[in-house]
């Protein structure tokens, strides 16, 4: 007698859905809504950021800085001083200001050239958001509203409409994030695989058949690309190294979890043994190479142009490693050093600096751009005058419920809802360290990466308020009322304060009702 391996094997095919679907939960059947949804939302931010980009045609706050080393890079490929087109000494990676150079290049070294890349990100951000939440929900209502939330934030608005260098750090770590939600759920999806093959080896072979092999997950591509867009934000600016042990631990931990879901035996010590060490190299190797190709302008020039490239020369040390490596290494870590020591000493005084332990509460926004006109100037009627004005500003109902959501993702983690510590612990892991610099010179623009996790966060406690599907009308009316009133309020706010975010000429009256609160006020500023 010869068993069919293509007999149905019942039990086993269900007991596979059902693992399946405790594992990696289905998605929402309507697949194109899933996109159109998001989409929707993407062009509703885009229309948004990209209206008037070139308002005002001059250079906003650090605009000076980072719109001209973009183009030195487009010229040269380093950054050049405002002087004599030396060398420029700059403190942060090139990454940031190439991306600005790409609209530079596109468009010319004008207003809308400047911000042209700062709009893209801003807007893709806003996508990428909503599909994250989309993909940790399961639900396209909570991942839209997510993208709407982030795509009515004023910082992210303002930074998508400005060239710095804080929306591309944002952006390329809401894309790691994004790749290491997806790395979850693909190694998640391999293991329940495995499992449901060996529940059908031992149902049909019986106990004394041998066992499949052991679950190896396989090369995870998620998480290589998690690691390459956390390289290319600290490309943009150093902040991004916070994330690298933050994301790698989440990994490491939702791997020994969906091993001990599919009943392996001691899942922390196999996942130590098995798949740690490989996601340690990647977590070390490929943010490093991303790094280093980042510099490749500045490799490849001469001391004519980029700093601290020939500083090595005739130094003595490392004679062991030939001069045409030793020299240019030995010259960027120099140079490494020096942009170290000037970020641990920067405290020089700025009207607008903020300490992070206010950023949450929003206290004190960044002006970016102030004019007064005068009746009839440029669309003034108003007899006492009008003003416009760029204020790098938040949402407040936004801002002021990162607090509450935040501690709500906490609550999540004794929950045992891995959501809540993806969210909070890389928000731990960004925020934390401002918190305890108390005397470096410091913006509320810095807050930025942590929208994305807030936003998320407030998708996520709105589906709580809406309540289960099960729920009776009652109590789902109840929450539909509630979420929606919030939503609301985060739209009404937006485009209260959307004259003051884009230069709008309005009366001098309607500028002052809109500073709600003293440090607000242009008059406590420069």
């Amino acid at each position: 007698m010869t068993l069919s391996l293509e007999a149905p094997i019942t039990g086993a095919r269900a007991r596979a859905r059902a693992l399946r679907r405790r594992l990696v939960p289905p998605f929402p059947n309507f697949t194109v809504l899933g996109w159109l949804a998001p989409l929707l939302v993407t062009a509703f931010a885009g229309y948004l950021r990209f209206h008037d980009l070139g308002t005002p045609n001059s250079k906003i706050f650090d605009e000076v800085y980072y719109a001209h080393d973009a183009h030195s890079l487009l010229t040269h490929g380093v950054e050049l001083n405002n002087t004599d087109n030396g060398p420029g000494y700059v403190v942060h990676p090139p990454l940031g200001k190439w991306m600005i150079a790409f609209g530079e290049w596109i468009f010319g070294d004008n207003s809308v050239g400047w911000r042209f890349s700062a709009a893209v990100v801003g807007t893709l951000a806003v996508l990428i958001v909503a599909r994250t939440a989309r993909r940790m929900t399961r639900s396209t209502l909570l991942g839209t509203t997510a993208g709407l939330l982030f795509s009515l934030d004023g910082l992210e608005f303002v930074q998508s409409r400005t060239s710095m260098l804080d929306i591309f750090l944002m952006f390329w770590i809401v894309a790691a994030f994004a790749c290491l939600v997806l790395d979850r759920d693909q190694v998640r999806a391999r293991l329940a695989a495995w499992a449901a093959r060996n529940d059908w080896f031992t149902e049909t072979y019986g106990p004394s058949g041998g066992t499949p092999p052991a679950p190896r997950i396989g090369v995870r591509w998620w998480f290589i690309a998690t690691m390459f867009c956390l390289g290319a934000a600290c490309a943009t600016k150093w902040d991004g190294v916070y994330l690298l042990p933050a994301f790698g631990l989440l990994a490491a931990a939702w791997t020994m979890g969906a091993r001990r879901a599919v009943g392996i035996r001691r899942p922390a010590l196999v996942t130590l043994a098995r798949d740690v060490p490989g996601m340690l190299a990647v977590t070390i190797l490929v943010p490093l190479a991303t790094y280093l190709v980042s510099w490749t302008g500045w490799f490849v020039n001469t001391g004519k142009y980029a700093w601290d490239r020939d500083w090595a020369n005739n130094r003595p040390g490392w004679e062991w490693v030939p001069a045409w490596i030793r020299n240019p290494i030995r010259g960027l870590w120099h140079y490494h050093a020096e942009a170290l020591n000037f970020h641990l000493h920067l405290s020089s005084y700025h009207s607008y600096r903020s300490n992070a332990w206010t950023w949450l509460f929003e206290t004190r926004p960044v002006l970016y751009y102030a004019d007064y006109p005068k009746p009839p100037n440029e669309g003034c009627r108003a007899a006492a005058g009008c003003a416009r004005m760029i204020y790098d500003m938040g949402t407040p109902a936004i801002w002021w419920a990162s607090i509450p959501v935040m501690l709500f993702t906490a609550y999540l983690i004794l929950r045992r809802d891995w959501r809540g510590s993806a969210l909070l612990v890389p928000f731990v892991f960004l925020y934390v360290p401002w918190l305890f610099t108390f005397h470096r010179t410091m913006f509320y623009f810095y807050a930025l990466p942590l929208l994305p996790f807030i936003c998320i966060a407030l998708a996520i406690a709105i589906g709580y308020v809406l309540g289960p599907a099960d729920a009776s009308p009652t109590r789902r009316m109840v929450g539909a009322t509630v979420a929606g009133s919030y939503v609301l309020i985060v739209v009404i706010l937006f485009f209260y304060f959307l004259p003051i975010l884009t230069a709008k000429t309005i009366p001098s009256v309607d500028w002052q009702q809109r500073m709600w609160f003293q440090s607000w006020s242009e008059a406590n500023g420069s």
